[in-house]
């Protein structure tokens, strides 16, 4: 018979999700990951792998976002960019990787994004309301990440579903467009990129050529449809970031995988404003409508 969520929860079936019923887990391993430096960890939720010197990105493969964090090490201090789902202990590993104090900041509020944020004391965030009321925490969206067909392989020992939410946390600093982050031999410059949230930012770490650009571009269906979504701001946005093209020597996107050639920026740039001029034409998808495009589409409302 059918499962419902519910009964899922109630019968913990939710810990185990065959692979071999969920397409986007018969894609695992990405080709990507083969050809970059894997770093040895305990957890099995994640997957760590070292980009470039003092860069390491935090992936969370058995979870249908495949969400990825960054930690970017510094001489005096760290900084990690977004926590992920919060279903296993992103801190843990994050202390594995460096000894320096770990400052957050998140890409944009969403559940998947700021999952194990309550986990530190050092939290930058924008001072916008979305991002005021996403830190009060909330369970409505952190429990659709559990639904059926979003889990591949097994949850961590010991994790409830039942009780999964995410957690409230306490922003600690505001930040604003222009705002520099010094970690010692590295800064990061904070990009706002307002569109696919209010409060979205892109991190640059100019002199190394990296854009840590969040949810605003990655490679596979970016979503767009969420009632927080502003497609004329995020125009804007994309045409902000595909500017610095000719500065950039990687993109480190937050889903799927951890790196793209920056020439995806001017080309992301384009297709959006093809879609808002009703210049291509859209499949449906569900409840929405997918714009596709080579290595990437928009998922939009209808």
């Amino acid at each position: 018979m059918k499962l419902s969520r519910e009964m899922f929860l109630t019968f913990g079936l939710l810990t185990s999700v065959s692979a071999q019923t969920l397409d986007w887990c018969k894609s695992q391993p990405r080709p990507a990951y083969s050809r970059l430096q894997r770093v040895k960890i305990a957890d099995p939720w994640f997957e760590v792998y070292k980009i470039r010197p003092g860069v390491f990105a935090i992936y969370e493969p058995h979870q249908f976002e495949e969400v990825i964090s960054y930690l970017v090490v510094g001489t005096q201090k760290a900084l990690l960019f977004d926590t992920g789902m919060g279903i296993s202990n992103i801190k843990a590993v994050v202390e594995g990787l460096t000894e320096l104090p770990v400052s957050v900041i998140n890409s944009h509020t969403h559940n998947d994004h700021v999952g194990d944020n309550w986990r530190f004391t050092e939290v930058y965030g924008m001072p916008t309301d979305f991002t005021r009321m996403n830190a009060k925490g909330s369970s409505a969206d952190a429990q659709a990440e559990l639904s059926p067909g979003q889990i591949c392989g097994t949850l961590p020992p010991g994790f409830d579903a039942a009780s999964y939410r995410t957690r409230a946390f306490h922003i600690s600093h505001w930040l604003h467009d222009g705002d520099k982050l010094n970690l010692g031999d590295r800064t990061l410059a904070v990009i706002s990129t307002p569109g696919h949230t209010p409060d979205s930012i892109a991190l640059l770490d100019e002199p190394n050529g990296l854009l840590f650009t969040g949810d605003t571009f990655y490679l596979g269906p970016i979503y767009l449809y969420r009632p927080e979504t502003d497609l004329d701001a995020y125009v804007q946005s994309v045409k902000k970031l595909a500017e610095l093209t000719a500065r950039l020597q990687l993109l480190l996107p937050a889903h799927n995988v951890p790196v793209a050639d920056p020439s995806y920026l001017p080309r992301v740039f384009n297709a959006i404003q093809q879609v808002r001029h009703g210049q291509t034409r859209s499949v449906s998808r569900d409840d929405k409508r997918e714009y596709m495009f080579e290595g990437f589409s928009f998922l939009v409302s209808p």
